[in-house]
């Protein structure tokens, strides 16, 4: 029987991921999707082979797979109820969970599962593996178009007008947890290798608004007792949302697939 995937928004994220359900994915069948604009929701969703329920956040708890890929602003309200029903669920606001790890201990007592995806980073499993040893350092430096940096609550605090950069700046440096918090919408690549390694006070990041690139560069560096991990990737940016890398959705897909597939590559 298949699993039931129910995704909260449908932005750059949820309305690719809703898409790939519904052309037919062995083992998942897409049931309930929710978002802010419910007549648009509705209306994204029409042409689709078995169009899904179109429900509050809450209701998304009702299938076995609950995905989330909202603004963090509303990230509890998706993700407490399906941990209290005991379901799997998949973040994409990776940074949005390490001010809540809360969660997990949620998780632990209904029997939930959190699974992270990895995203629009890579190596991951070499950063898992790593990290199973000592670690001594963890490094991540993202270099955007300071488009992609716009709104974040960082500069908003600190009064830095983003669009002015003429240069190559760097517009924060510190670790994953402060970045995070200050950049909620943009660093969950961060998180997810922090949650990876040695953790988001451990793990340094520093962050770039580059006007001369048109994709979003993510350089990590890991000095660990069994290797030395150098690694970059260069995601073009989603058309919609430029904060957000094209990988993400598929990375998310690839994730779900993981779930259900018989023979599953990686750690």
């Amino acid at each position: 029987m298949a699993l039931t995937v129910a995704i909260g928004g449908l932005g750059a994220i949820g309305l690719q991921l809703a898409r790939s359900l519904d052309r037919g994915i062995d083992g998942l069948r897409l049931v309930a999707v929710s978002a802010r604009d419910k007549d648009r929701a509705r209306g994204n969703v029409a042409g689709f082979a078995a169009p899904p329920a179109v429900v509050e956040l809450d209701e998304l708890a009702r299938a076995d797979i609950v995905v989330e890929a909202a603004p963090a602003a509303v990230f509890e309200q998706i993700a407490i109820p399906a941990l209290s029903a005991g379901r799997i669920f998949i973040p994409s606001s990776v940074g949005a969970l390490l001010p809540r790890m809360h969660l997990v201990e949620l998780a632990r007592q209904h029997g939930a599962r959190i699974v992270v995806p990895t995203g629009a980073l890579l190596g991951l499993d070499a950063v898992r593996a790593a990290a199973e040893g000592e670690v001594s350092s963890v490094t991540i430096e993202s270099r955007k178009h300071p488009r992609g940096w716009v709104g974040a609550p960082y500069l908003v605090a600190h009064n830095i007008d983003v669009l002015a950069i003429n240069a190559p700046t760097v517009i924060f440096e510190g670790n994953a947890y402060d970045a995070a918090a200050g950049f909620p919408a943009n660093v969950n690549v961060a998180a997810a290798l922090a949650l990876a390694g040695i953790g988001p006070e451990r793990t340094t990041v520093r962050l770039w608004a580059d006007p001369g690139v048109d994709r979003n560069i993510h350089t990590i560096k890991v000095e660990a007792a069994a290797a030395r991990l150098t690694m970059t990737v260069e995601n073009v940016p989603s058309e919609s949302n430029p904060r957000t890398g094209k990988l993400t959705p598929l990375s998310v897909l690839a994730c779900l697939r993981g779930l259900v597939s018989t023979l599953k590559i990686g750690s």
